[in-house]
Protein backbone atom coordinates (compact mmCIF):
# COMPACT_ATOMS: atom_id res chain seq x y z
CA UNK A 1 0.00 0.00 0.00
CA UNK A 2 2.79 2.66 1.13
CA UNK A 3 4.50 1.59 -2.12
CA UNK A 4 1.68 2.27 -4.62
CA UNK A 5 0.55 5.61 -3.19
CA UNK A 6 4.29 6.81 -3.65
CA UNK A 7 3.98 5.82 -7.13
CA UNK A 8 0.73 7.50 -7.71
CA UNK A 9 2.58 10.92 -6.51
CA UNK A 10 2.43 10.75 -2.78
CA UNK A 11 5.56 13.22 -1.24
CA UNK A 12 7.46 11.47 1.38
CA UNK A 13 8.64 13.68 3.76
CA UNK A 14 9.57 12.21 6.85
CA UNK A 15 11.43 15.21 9.32
CA UNK A 16 12.90 14.49 12.37
CA UNK A 17 10.84 14.96 15.95
CA UNK A 18 13.09 15.28 18.55
CA UNK A 19 11.78 14.41 21.99
CA UNK A 20 13.12 15.33 25.36
CA UNK A 21 13.95 12.85 28.46
CA UNK A 22 12.44 14.50 31.61
CA UNK A 23 13.35 14.04 34.86
CA UNK A 24 10.62 14.09 37.64
CA UNK A 25 10.23 17.53 38.00
CA UNK A 26 9.63 18.00 33.86
CA UNK A 27 13.33 19.38 33.55
CA UNK A 28 14.71 17.94 30.01
CA UNK A 29 17.99 15.72 30.95
CA UNK A 30 18.28 14.56 27.66
CA UNK A 31 17.00 13.91 23.91
CA UNK A 32 16.11 11.47 21.62
CA UNK A 33 15.37 11.50 17.80
CA UNK A 34 11.79 9.55 17.45
CA UNK A 35 11.89 6.82 14.95
CA UNK A 36 9.09 6.11 12.96
CA UNK A 37 8.92 1.97 12.54
CA UNK A 38 7.08 -0.73 10.72
CA UNK A 39 4.62 -0.78 12.70
CA UNK A 40 4.02 2.85 12.84
CA UNK A 41 3.42 3.26 9.07
CA UNK A 42 0.94 -0.01 9.21
CA UNK A 43 -1.00 2.03 11.17
CA UNK A 44 -0.35 5.31 9.21
CA UNK A 45 -1.44 3.21 5.79
CA UNK A 46 -4.51 1.82 7.11
CA UNK A 47 -5.49 5.39 8.91
CA UNK A 48 -4.63 6.98 5.78
CA UNK A 49 -7.54 4.11 3.61
CA UNK A 50 -9.65 4.36 6.41
CA UNK A 51 -10.00 8.47 5.64
CA UNK A 52 -9.72 8.51 2.35
CA UNK A 53 -12.67 5.50 1.52
CA UNK A 54 -15.03 8.02 3.91
CA UNK A 55 -13.74 10.95 1.60
CA UNK A 56 -15.26 9.18 -1.69
CA UNK A 57 -18.45 7.62 -0.05
CA UNK A 58 -19.31 10.96 1.17
CA UNK A 59 -18.06 12.61 -1.58
CA UNK A 60 -20.64 10.57 -3.57
CA UNK A 61 -24.03 11.16 -1.69
CA UNK A 62 -25.86 13.94 -2.61
CA UNK A 63 -28.92 15.67 -0.72
CA UNK A 64 -31.91 18.07 -2.95
CA UNK A 65 -29.02 16.67 -6.11
CA UNK A 66 -26.39 18.57 -4.46
CA UNK A 67 -23.38 17.57 -2.77
CA UNK A 68 -23.05 17.62 1.20
CA UNK A 69 -21.74 20.43 2.86
CA UNK A 70 -18.78 18.22 4.36
CA UNK A 71 -14.90 19.18 6.36
CA UNK A 72 -12.18 17.49 3.37
CA UNK A 73 -8.97 17.60 4.07
CA UNK A 74 -7.55 19.25 0.95
CA UNK A 75 -4.14 20.32 0.11
CA UNK A 76 -3.09 22.71 -3.13
CA UNK A 77 -0.58 22.03 -5.52
CA UNK A 78 2.73 23.80 -4.53
CA UNK A 79 3.41 27.66 -4.91
CA UNK A 80 4.78 28.14 -8.38
CA UNK A 81 7.29 30.87 -7.50
CA UNK A 82 8.41 29.25 -4.52
CA UNK A 83 9.29 26.64 -6.41
CA UNK A 84 11.09 27.87 -9.42
CA UNK A 85 13.56 29.52 -6.14
CA UNK A 86 13.32 26.05 -4.71
CA UNK A 87 14.26 24.43 -7.42
CA UNK A 88 17.34 27.09 -8.64
CA UNK A 89 18.83 26.06 -4.95
CA UNK A 90 18.45 22.11 -5.02
CA UNK A 91 20.13 22.28 -8.51
CA UNK A 92 23.17 23.50 -6.83
CA UNK A 93 23.99 20.40 -5.09
CA UNK A 94 23.02 18.13 -7.90
CA UNK A 95 19.10 17.67 -7.68
CA UNK A 96 17.08 18.01 -10.46
CA UNK A 97 12.80 19.41 -9.88
CA UNK A 98 10.94 18.93 -12.95
CA UNK A 99 8.34 21.72 -12.63
CA UNK A 100 6.73 20.99 -15.71
CA UNK A 101 3.02 19.68 -14.12
CA UNK A 102 2.37 18.86 -10.69
CA UNK A 103 3.17 15.22 -11.48
CA UNK A 104 6.17 15.61 -12.04
CA UNK A 105 7.24 17.77 -9.50
CA UNK A 106 6.05 15.20 -6.94
CA UNK A 107 8.29 12.61 -8.56
CA UNK A 108 11.07 14.80 -8.21
CA UNK A 109 10.72 15.51 -4.93
CA UNK A 110 10.61 11.69 -3.73
CA UNK A 111 13.79 11.21 -6.24
CA UNK A 112 15.67 13.78 -4.24
CA UNK A 113 14.47 12.70 -0.98
CA UNK A 114 15.43 9.32 -1.68
CA UNK A 115 18.87 10.36 -3.17
CA UNK A 116 19.79 12.85 -0.47
CA UNK A 117 18.97 10.49 2.51
CA UNK A 118 22.80 10.51 5.03
CA UNK A 119 24.05 13.36 3.32
CA UNK A 120 24.74 16.46 5.19
CA UNK A 121 22.23 18.72 2.91
CA UNK A 122 19.44 16.42 3.77
CA UNK A 123 18.06 18.58 6.07
CA UNK A 124 17.82 21.59 4.86
CA UNK A 125 16.29 20.53 0.97
CA UNK A 126 13.49 18.67 3.16
CA UNK A 127 12.89 21.85 5.40
CA UNK A 128 12.88 24.48 2.35
CA UNK A 129 11.09 21.74 0.11
CA UNK A 130 8.36 21.41 3.04
CA UNK A 131 7.89 25.42 2.87
CA UNK A 132 6.98 25.34 -0.65
CA UNK A 133 3.90 23.19 0.02
CA UNK A 134 0.63 24.69 0.54
CA UNK A 135 -0.40 24.23 4.01
CA UNK A 136 -3.57 21.04 4.37
CA UNK A 137 -7.08 23.08 5.26
CA UNK A 138 -10.45 21.69 6.25
CA UNK A 139 -12.51 23.22 3.71
CA UNK A 140 -15.87 21.65 1.98
CA UNK A 141 -14.39 22.66 -1.50
CA UNK A 142 -13.08 19.43 -2.29
CA UNK A 143 -9.82 19.93 -4.44
CA UNK A 144 -8.32 16.83 -3.41
CA UNK A 145 -5.05 16.56 -1.37
CA UNK A 146 -1.70 17.46 -3.64
CA UNK A 147 0.78 16.13 -0.72
CA UNK A 148 -0.88 12.57 -0.31
CA UNK A 149 -1.92 12.46 -4.09
CA UNK A 150 -5.81 11.71 -2.77
CA UNK A 151 -8.86 12.44 -4.93
CA UNK A 152 -10.73 12.45 -1.59
CA UNK A 153 -9.53 12.96 1.82
CA UNK A 154 -10.92 13.77 4.87
CA UNK A 155 -9.69 13.13 8.40
CA UNK A 156 -12.28 10.44 10.01
CA UNK A 157 -9.50 8.36 12.55
CA UNK A 158 -6.64 8.97 13.87
CA UNK A 159 -5.05 7.92 16.83
CA UNK A 160 -6.09 10.99 18.39
CA UNK A 161 -9.78 12.58 18.14
CA UNK A 162 -9.61 15.96 16.41
CA UNK A 163 -12.89 17.88 16.37
CA UNK A 164 -13.09 17.48 12.45
CA UNK A 165 -13.10 13.86 12.96
CA UNK A 166 -16.20 14.44 15.09
CA UNK A 167 -18.19 16.55 12.41
CA UNK A 168 -16.98 13.84 10.01
CA UNK A 169 -18.94 10.80 11.98
CA UNK A 170 -22.18 12.88 12.66
CA UNK A 171 -22.16 13.12 8.76
CA UNK A 172 -21.37 9.74 8.25
CA UNK A 173 -24.26 8.72 10.66
CA UNK A 174 -26.34 11.12 9.16
CA UNK A 175 -25.84 9.51 5.87
CA UNK A 176 -26.37 6.27 6.96
CA UNK A 177 -29.85 7.34 9.15
CA UNK A 178 -30.92 8.70 5.59
CA UNK A 179 -31.37 12.12 7.75
CA UNK A 180 -29.03 14.05 6.31
CA UNK A 181 -29.47 17.72 7.75
CA UNK A 182 -27.10 19.64 5.21
CA UNK A 183 -25.34 22.51 7.72
CA UNK A 184 -25.24 25.75 5.71
CA UNK A 185 -22.43 26.66 8.33
CA UNK A 186 -19.79 23.87 7.52
CA UNK A 187 -17.35 26.16 5.46
CA UNK A 188 -17.25 28.66 8.33
CA UNK A 189 -16.39 25.35 10.85
CA UNK A 190 -13.91 24.42 8.73
CA UNK A 191 -12.18 28.01 8.10
CA UNK A 192 -12.40 27.79 12.39
CA UNK A 193 -11.21 24.07 12.73
CA UNK A 194 -8.35 25.25 10.32
CA UNK A 195 -7.34 28.10 12.22
CA UNK A 196 -7.78 26.37 16.11
CA UNK A 197 -5.07 23.57 14.19
CA UNK A 198 -2.63 26.47 13.83
CA UNK A 199 -2.98 28.09 16.97
CA UNK A 200 -2.47 24.10 18.45
CA UNK A 201 0.52 23.66 16.39
CA UNK A 202 2.12 27.35 17.51
CA UNK A 203 1.55 26.35 20.86
CA UNK A 204 3.31 23.11 20.45
CA UNK A 205 6.40 24.67 18.98
CA UNK A 206 6.35 26.99 21.57
CA UNK A 207 6.35 24.27 23.99
CA UNK A 208 9.41 22.80 22.39
CA UNK A 209 11.17 25.91 22.16
CA UNK A 210 10.72 26.78 25.69
CA UNK A 211 12.14 22.99 26.66
CA UNK A 212 15.08 23.67 23.93
CA UNK A 213 16.26 26.61 26.08
CA UNK A 214 15.89 25.40 29.52
CA UNK A 215 17.82 22.16 27.96
CA UNK A 216 20.16 24.55 26.56
CA UNK A 217 20.57 26.92 30.07
CA UNK A 218 23.69 24.23 30.88
CA UNK A 219 25.72 24.60 27.59
CA UNK A 220 25.94 28.77 28.15
CA UNK A 221 29.81 29.50 27.38
CA UNK A 222 30.65 26.36 25.08
CA UNK A 223 31.40 26.03 21.77
CA UNK A 224 29.60 23.58 19.37
CA UNK A 225 29.17 22.30 16.15
CA UNK A 226 25.61 23.41 13.77
CA UNK A 227 24.82 23.52 10.75
CA UNK A 228 22.69 26.43 9.45
CA UNK A 229 19.09 26.30 9.43
CA UNK A 230 17.57 29.13 8.32
CA UNK A 231 18.29 32.63 7.36
CA UNK A 232 17.07 36.26 7.17
CA UNK A 233 18.44 39.84 6.84
CA UNK A 234 18.43 39.65 10.26
CA UNK A 235 21.17 37.09 11.13
CA UNK A 236 21.18 33.33 10.66
CA UNK A 237 19.58 30.44 12.66
CA UNK A 238 21.64 26.73 13.38
CA UNK A 239 20.66 23.97 15.07
CA UNK A 240 23.41 22.43 17.11
CA UNK A 241 24.25 19.17 15.71
CA UNK A 242 24.55 16.92 19.08
CA UNK A 243 21.32 18.74 20.89
CA UNK A 244 19.12 19.32 18.04
CA UNK A 245 18.57 23.14 19.56
CA UNK A 246 18.19 26.01 17.29
CA UNK A 247 19.77 29.24 18.06
CA UNK A 248 20.35 32.81 16.31
CA UNK A 249 23.60 34.73 15.36
CA UNK A 250 22.60 38.50 14.62
CA UNK A 251 24.12 39.95 11.94
CA UNK A 252 24.46 42.75 14.38
CA UNK A 253 26.65 40.38 15.92
CA UNK A 254 28.39 39.72 12.80
CA UNK A 255 29.31 43.05 12.12
CA UNK A 256 32.79 42.76 14.00
CA UNK A 257 33.53 40.37 11.41
CA UNK A 258 31.92 42.56 8.29
CA UNK A 259 28.64 44.05 6.56
CA UNK A 260 26.69 41.10 5.50
CA UNK A 261 24.00 41.23 3.14
CA UNK A 262 20.94 38.79 2.84
CA UNK A 263 20.50 37.15 -0.64
CA UNK A 264 17.12 35.95 -1.11
CA UNK A 265 18.11 33.64 -4.33
CA UNK A 266 20.59 31.66 -2.19
CA UNK A 267 19.07 31.75 0.96
CA UNK A 268 22.57 33.52 2.32
CA UNK A 269 24.32 35.89 4.33
CA UNK A 270 27.44 37.25 2.52
CA UNK A 271 29.78 39.96 3.63
CA UNK A 272 30.58 42.41 1.37
CA UNK A 273 34.22 42.97 2.16
CA UNK A 274 35.70 39.35 2.79
CA UNK A 275 32.96 37.21 0.72
CA UNK A 276 32.25 35.46 3.57
CA UNK A 277 28.80 33.48 3.47
CA UNK A 278 26.47 31.94 5.43
CA UNK A 279 23.93 29.27 3.98
CA UNK A 280 21.40 27.10 4.65
CA UNK A 281 22.90 23.63 5.48
CA UNK A 282 26.56 25.32 6.17
CA UNK A 283 28.67 23.83 8.92
CA UNK A 284 29.54 26.13 11.22
CA UNK A 285 30.86 26.35 14.72
CA UNK A 286 28.59 28.72 17.62
CA UNK A 287 29.22 30.02 20.90
CA UNK A 288 25.88 29.30 23.29
CA UNK A 289 26.18 33.32 25.14
CA UNK A 290 22.76 33.14 26.49
CA UNK A 291 19.05 31.67 26.91
CA UNK A 292 16.29 33.75 28.14
CA UNK A 293 12.82 31.16 28.76
CA UNK A 294 10.46 34.21 28.65
CA UNK A 295 11.50 34.53 25.48
CA UNK A 296 12.21 30.89 24.57
CA UNK A 297 15.17 32.63 22.74
CA UNK A 298 18.51 30.89 22.75
CA UNK A 299 21.57 33.50 21.22
CA UNK A 300 24.17 32.23 19.66
CA UNK A 301 27.46 33.85 18.34
CA UNK A 302 29.98 32.63 15.32
CA UNK A 303 33.29 30.67 16.10
CA UNK A 304 35.22 31.37 13.27
CA UNK A 305 37.61 28.61 12.59
CA UNK A 306 40.70 30.75 11.92
CA UNK A 307 40.82 33.98 14.86
CA UNK A 308 40.29 37.44 13.12
CA UNK A 309 43.79 38.95 11.57
CA UNK A 310 45.07 41.27 13.99
CA UNK A 311 44.26 44.95 12.96
CA UNK A 312 40.50 44.41 12.34
CA UNK A 313 37.79 45.38 14.68
CA UNK A 314 37.92 42.87 17.31
CA UNK A 315 34.53 42.13 18.18
CA UNK A 316 33.52 43.37 21.78
CA UNK A 317 32.52 41.60 24.48
CA UNK A 318 28.40 40.77 24.97
CA UNK A 319 26.65 41.22 28.61
CA UNK A 320 25.28 37.95 28.80
CA UNK A 321 21.01 38.33 28.92
CA UNK A 322 18.88 37.19 31.72
CA UNK A 323 17.94 33.46 32.00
Amino acid sequence: MRKKRFAKGAINFSSEEVRFELDENGVPVGLFIKESKEANQLIEEFMLLANKTVAAYVGSKKVNKNPIPFPYRVHDVPNEEKLTTFAAFASRFGYEINLNNPDTIAKSFNAMLQQMKGRPESLVLEQLGIRTMAKAVYSTDNIGHYGLGFKDYCHFTSPIRRYPDVMVHRIVQEILDNDVKADARMETKCRHCSDQERKAMESEREANKYKQVEYMQKYVGETLEAVVSGVSSSGFWAETIEQKCEGMVSVADLAAWDTFEYIEANYSLRGQHTGKQFQMGDKVKVCVVSTNLEKRQIDFDWVPDEPKKSGGKKPAAKPKKGK
